[in-house]
Formats: structure tokens, sequence, C-alpha cells
């Protein structure tokens, strides 16, 4: 659970940065949330958060 919301307030933040640079426009943010909610409902959501997981265990476990 820690994961996913750490991977939620890291998107939130890049999404807000890119907004106020004007990289992201309102509309495209909007695309990327309904994307977001459409493959939360898929069968392919647990792939999804697997990968995740696997992919932040990796990077914890990596020494500067």
């Amino acid at each position: 659970m820690a994961v996913s919301i750490s991977v939620v307030l890291l998107l939130f933040i890049l999404a807000v940065l890119f907004l106020r640079n004007g990289g992201l426009k309102i509309s495209h943010a909007l695309v990327c949330l309904l994307l977001g909610f459409y493959l939360a409902s898929t069968s392919i959501a647990p792939t999804i958060s697997s990968g995740l997981t696997a992919t932040a265990e990796i990077v914890s476990s990596l020494r500067p």
C-alpha cells in the first residue's frame, strides 16, 4: 500500500509541475486521469501493480 501511495504522490507532483510549466495542458491531464481509472478496472491492473512493486523493490535495494 505504501508503494501505491508513493507512486500516486510522485505522479501528482509531476503532473502539477508539468501543468505549471505549460508542458501539460488540462485536457491532457484529464485524459491521463481517465486512462488511469480505465486501466485500474481492467484485467491488466494486477500486472501493472506487480510490475510497479517489483520496480520499487529493485530501486529501494540499490545503494549509491
